[in-house]
């Protein structure tokens, strides 16, 4: 996976909380840190509806930005 392929939208399922992307810099490298799509500006509403439909955490409606 490139550097670039790696830019978009991070979850911690531990913290539920959300990353955005787009420079290498901020790519998370724990375990906890769950890629969750390309699509670097997504809204929270849809990151809590894809967290839920993936089922990385039990209550979506938790998650917040970082």
């Amino acid at each position: 996976m490139t550097q670039q392929s790696k830019f978009g939208i991070y979850l911690n399922t531990k913290e539920k909380k959300v990353r955005r992307v787009n420079s290498p810099y901020g790519i998370p490298t724990a375990k906890d840190w769950a890629y969750l799509t390309t699509e670097v500006n997504m809204t929270l509403l849809n990151i809590r509806k894809l967290a839920g439909e993936k089922k990385l955490v039990s209550q979506p409606d938790s998650i917040v930005w970082e």
